[in-house]
């Protein structure tokens, strides 16, 4: 292929396949790796799900690129899918948090050495719950149903927005109550996710739990904050229009897209570190037995 002859456009959309096609090859190597050593269904599951995340936002950025003058309900559709995804992934990394402490509330199991800890919430929360708590079954229940209310939710919201998008009723007003709700409901469900962790950042520590957390939150941070500068950019007139036939719009969501196919190849070598196969593979074990012996 002769580059020369590509114009911007299409040397975006080849280098952007490129980095989607690296996103997947890493997600599918550590999968792979899994499927082979599949000794905790349990746990491996939510670690497939939760690796999963990379390469789908990679491939829905990519789709949007090869309509960059999609519909604003197009978008909006795409944004729903990441979107909602990322609500099923931190329900089931808190899932995961509870499969390595031996934790099971649909059967009723806590282990007698965590139950009765402490737990201070902090401001906003003092103003529904009390300062401090003690750990049992119910505590541990409620903070399951805060990380889930957002994966139901994020679903109904986005059938809403979409929906009233394609009937032309979708005022401003609107778009910023659905912002509100949705900025809460993910609030209380990383809110339910930082308790935990400090609670049980001792037991945690082998499992590496800060790293798999930032894994998630680091692709919702960068595609959340890199959109609001692109916002302002877009604004104070930075990013224009230089063709009749796109706005600035479309131009800044090609940019947005463009970003995340690039920050997910990151994201997907990151896991490779933080979902290591190596506790399911032995490695672990011999490791343990190795120094035992010295």
């Amino acid at each position: 292929m002769d580059m020369s002859t590509l114009d911007r456009g299409q040397i975006t959309l080849l280098g952007s396949s490129f980095c989607v096609m690296l996103s997947m090859h890493f997600t599918v190597q550590l999968l792979s790796q899994h499927l082979f050593y599949w000794k905790n269904p349990k746990e491996q599951k939510a670690i497939i799900i939760i690796i999963l995340m990379a390469p789908i936002y990679a491939i829905d950025s990519f789709v949007g690129l090869l309509d960059i003058r999609g519909s604003k309900a197009f978008f909006m559709f795409l944004d729903s899918i990441k979107e909602c995804y990322e609500a099923l992934v931190i329900a089931k990394f808190l899932a995961l948090m509870y499969s390595y402490l031996n934790i099971s509330i649909s059967k009723n199991i806590v282990p007698d050495g965590i139950k009765g800890r402490e737990i201070q919430h902090s401001f906003p929360m003092t103003l529904f719950q009390p300062r401090t708590f003690r750990l049992n079954h119910h505590t541990l229940k409620l903070l399951k149903y805060w990380t889930w209310q957002f994966v139901i939710i994020r679903p109904l919201c986005s059938i809403l927005m979409i929906t009233l998008q394609l009937l032309g009723m979708y005022p401003t007003w609107v778009s910023w109550t659905f912002t509100i709700i949705l900025n809460i409901s993910v609030s209380l469900a990383l809110y339910s996710l930082v308790v935990f962790y400090h609670v049980f950042a001792k037991e945690l520590e082998p499992h590496k739990p800060l790293a798999k957390f930032m894994c998630i939150k680091g692709i919702v941070f960068f595609c959340f904050w890199q959109g609001v500068v692109l916002d302002i950019l877009a604004a104070v007139g930075i990013i224009k229009s230089h063709h009749f036939w796109l706005d600035v719009e479309h131009i800044e969501q090609a940019i947005q897209n463009v970003l995340v196919c690039l920050e997910m190849v990151v994201f997907s070598v990151l896991q490779q570190y933080a979902y290591h196969v190596s506790p399911y593979s032995g490695d672990v074990e011999a490791k343990m037995r190795f120094k035992k012996n010295e």
